[in-house]
């Protein structure tokens, strides 16, 4: 990564949370809440990034990493009285092994196979959670009533401190991210993406940086899905649908796959279309369908990749058009 965009990430590090806390003071608690849904889906997003955008690697799976968390977060702090962060913890760790799991399971096809691979696992979870283990779970009834974190007395049913608290852990895990993206972990990961055979014959151990992308992204959907349920306060089966990681895919490639803050743009215009276009029509979900063929026709880069591509052509100096350099030439004869 180069100086620049390392810097870059840096300062979007620290003022997208600073942005998203003080919107979140100056607003309506309807507006608060959503914010705080922004940032714990970009969270998600983030981390499912790590293995689409970063790794190329397709995956219809983090529904079940995301899910998972939410439900261990849910089940401890409910049935074992746990605090909501040492649950956070446990969404981590949970969301970590089976992100593991998966890229283990996974190792031995590529390309569509890997994603239908993923996309069958899970259904299977899915199918876990609703139906299996609904004894634990709520069944297709879920788990309501999910406590929020505490933390020094702090009110974290108040919106704008849940935001604060959501931020926080925003900064901490896009640092990360950054640092990921910088490092030499980072840079095997884009190569990969672009020729995996070249890597392995390079000598790197292919699967095992897989395993590892799958990991990380599993941690960070495990922690987004905690997040979820303690802002909303209930935990459902369809945490764990395919949907889910449907909505995260699109989220992804509105914004940009691959870039730094392209998942997290790619949050805000979906939560954005979604609050506009419910209030008109029950169909919203179709008009974003809508838009995300056209943007993977017409801009295969994402929103960041349309805005980079405007902030280029505005820092180019622009070329003289023939008209102009025929009549500077004429004035240029006149006055000779």
């Amino acid at each position: 990564m180069s100086r620049s965009r390392w810097i870059s990430s840096l300062i979007l590090t620290f003022s997208i949370p600073l942005v998203a806390v003080a919107a979140a003071f100056a607003s309506d608690a309807g507006t608060q809440y959503l914010i705080a849904l922004i940032l714990v889906w970009s969270i998600f997003a983030v981390g499912f990034d790590l293995v689409f955008g970063v790794a190329g690697i397709l995956s219809f799976g983090h529904a079940a990493f995301f899910g998972a968390g939410a439900y261990v977060y849910a089940v401890l702090t409910l049935d074992y009285g746990v605090s909501g962060l040492a649950a956070l913890g446990a969404a981590v760790a949970m969301g970590t092994v089976m992100g593991a799991l998966f890229g283990v399971v996974t190792l031995r096809v590529t390309g569509i196979y890997l994603a239908l691979t993923t996309l069958a696992l899970a259904q299977l979870v899915h199918h876990l959670v609703e139906v299996k283990l609904k004894g634990i779970t709520g069944g297709t009834d879920g788990l309501a009533g999910v406590p929020r974190p505490e933390l020094f007395g702090i009110d974290f049913y108040d919106d704008r401190m849940f935001v604060v608290f959501v931020a926080a852990i925003f900064f901490v895990l896009m640092f990360a991210n950054a640092v990921m993206r910088a490092s030499p972990f980072g840079e095997v990961l884009r190569a990969m993406r672009q020729n995996e055979v070249r890597v392995e014959q390079l000598g790197y151990d292919v699967r095992l940086y897989k395993l590892s992308a799958f990991a990380i992204s599993g941690g960070y959907s495990g922690i987004a899905g905690g997040l979820l349920g303690a802002l909303v306060m209930y935990v459902g089966p369809e945490m764990t649908r395919w949907i889910t990681s449907g909505d995260v895919l699109i989220m992804t490639v509105l914004g940009g796959r691959g870039t730094f803050a392209g998942p997290v743009l790619g949050v805000v215009v979906f939560e954005w279309l979604k609050e506009s276009v419910s209030g008109y029509t029950e169909h919203w979900y179709g008009v974003l369908g809508i838009v995300f063929i056209l943007i993977t026709l017409y801009m295969p880069g994402g929103l960041i990749g349309l805005l980079s591509r405007l902030t280029k052509r505005r820092a180019q100096p622009r070329r003289p058009r023939r008209a102009d350099a025929e009549r500077a030439s004429g004035r240029s004869s006149e006055a000779a």
